[in-house]
């Protein structure tokens, strides 16, 4: 049963005097309901596991390295700082400010239409153009003289990055069920803390690099930029599209890889764009929440930029201040790896383990505004705190996914909660002014205002979501939408309609009264 023996029986919905249900075009309905319809043997668990760790074999890694790789790029503009970008370029405080909030500005503007492409072409395709065009400007970061230069290429990173966590929310919910969703969207954000370490690495390597002409910072854009392009390639070839055409996956296990994710009631996907699916997510409450805590919790993003730099105004060499960056990466790592853990493990607990995530953050805030300004240790020791609330925004992203149903509704809510990302990434680098040095009592002050909101954020969600499952329980059975059909044609031609289960039609997760949201 390939999806291209599948037929189209047209775009109204019409009676069917043989089985008295609905026929629905298969443009309606999810593209895994090509793959599974008709099939009634149950996936036995040992079989499931195995498809799973199939899975986990062929993308994970990749999904690691390129989250991996794209925070490194990311950040290399605070690498720099240190390696004597600032001096080369002639960055005034402001500028370079600038250079951290255009990289979000660009995220921000081309963010739905990213999405829109993400359903309308080849996932993994699509992300590996982007990954090479991102290779390429970041390498011409190197020949940049001046603030107008870099504008420019940071502006085309900003661009073509809109496309990767888009994209790998959309492949998590693909190919994952709702819990493992959980464990795997924290295992390619680690790789943040990962990157933090390596980029230090490398950047601590750079310092030694002595060629007359070409300066350490150049050579930090050039080695990360050649990575990055190599992983273009690998992605253009390697990286599946889909569970129903994952190269992989044999076609038994195609069928039985979207079997697995029956229980998600979310489906694979859906290439067409839906309008009311659109409305539908502009006005659900959570959609706005969820945008709100993004925007919130990533206005303390801005520390990326400027952390070295806090940590050089401690006291510390440039040699010292690189290497100690890695430690903020280890903390990042270990608090992203038991968050998930404790969240994955205890049912129904994602907003209280993101909310107390937040705790040792705003400790750690507290101790690098009032600890003295010789206590540079105690200073340092407050400022790699701040990493662990990071783990907050790992469980929303994956949440996000787990509460959401129809595919052109899952794309819209994560463009607007990335949207509110980029907002929240732009706005925060203007708290860092030249008269806030050097304590910057005004930028954690408003770092710690949004770390006391976020948590009430989570929280407010879980109220929702639970009040609207005890509503749900409560109400009669839904059989709107229990039988439907979709037209085949077999290999040998005849024209066969088969029943599609509820789970592969589509439906939002409003319109699905037998899902149940995640808590």
């Amino acid at each position: 049963m390939s999806s291209e023996a599948s037929s189209i029986t047209g775009n109204a919905v019409s009676k069917d005097e043989k089985h008295n249900g609905i026929s629905v075009s298969t443009k309606e309905v999810d593209t895994g309901a090509q793959l599974v319809s008709g099939i009634t043997t149950i996936l036995e668990p040992k079989e499931a596991l195995r498809i799973r760790r199939k899975i986990d074999r062929n993308i994970l890694p990749m999904m690691c390295m390129l989250y991996w790789i794209q925070f490194m790029d990311k950040t290399t503009l605070g690498s720099s700082a240190i390696l004597g970008i600032e001096q080369a370029t002639h960055l005034s405080t402001n500028q370079y400010n600038w250079l951290g909030t255009v990289f979000y500005l660009s995220y921000l503007l081309f963010e739905y239409p990213q999405n829109l492409a993400l359903q309308r072409f080849p996932v993994g395709k699509w992300m590996s153009i982007n990954i090479f065009i991102w290779g390429i400007a970041l390498m011409c970061h190197a020949a940049c003289k001046n603030f107008a230069g870099l504008l420019v290429v940071r502006l085309i990173l900003g661009v073509c990055e809109g496309s990767i966590t888009a994209g790998f929310m959309i492949v998590s919910s693909m190919f994952y069920t709702r819990n493992e969703q959980t464990l795997r969207v924290g295992y390619w954000f680690l790789m943040n803390g990962t990157a933090q370490i390596i980029s230090g690495f490398i950047s601590f390597g750079t310092l030694h690099i002595k060629t007359t002409g070409f300066e350490p910072w150049q050579w930090l854009m050039i080695i990360t930029g050649a990575i990055t392009l190599i992983l273009a390639v690998i992605y253009w070839f390697f990286f599946p599209d889909s569970p129903t055409n994952a190269w992989f996956l044999t076609m038994d296990e195609r069928a039985k890889a979207v079997q697995r994710i029956k229980e998600n009631q979310t489906g694979v996907e859906n290439k067409h764009f839906k309008k009311e699916q659109m409305i539908e997510a502009l006005l659900d409450p959570k959609t706005w929440i969820f945008a709100l805590f993004s925007a919130l919790d990533n206005v303390p993003n801005s520390l990326t930029n400027q952390q070295q730099l806090i940590m050089a105004s401690f006291g510390f060499s440039d040699l010292q201040t690189t290497l100690l960056a890695c430690v903020s990466g280890v903390v990042e790592i270990l608090t992203i790896y038991t968050g998930v853990q404790f969240a994955s493990r205890w049912p129904n607990m994602r907003a209280y383990v993101g909310a107390v995530y937040f705790l040792p953050t705003l400790l750690g805030i507290l101790l690098v505004n009032l600890l003295p300004w010789s206590d540079r240790i105690g200073l340092l020791f407050g400022q790699w705190m701040t990493g662990i609330s990071t783990t907050g925004f790992v469980l929303a992203l994956s949440w996000l996914g787990n509460v959401t149903a129809g595919h052109t509704k899952k794309v819209v809510t994560n463009a607007i909660m990335l949207s509110a990302y980029c907002v929240g990434n732009a706005a925060g680098p203007f708290m860092w002014e030249q008269q806030y040095k050097p304590r910057n009592h005004i930028p954690w002050t408003v770092i710690g205002i949004c770390y006391v909101i976020c948590p009430l954020l989570l929280l407010l969600l879980r109220v929702m979501l639970a009040r609207e499952n005890r509503k749900r329980d409560a109400e009669p059975i839904d059989e709107t939408y229990d039988e439907m059909y979709i037209e085949r044609i077999t290999e040998d031609g005849k024209r066969v309609e088969v029943k599609v289960d509820k789970e592969f039609l589509d439906l939002t997760d409003r319109q699905n009264r037998d899902f149940r949201y995640v808590l």
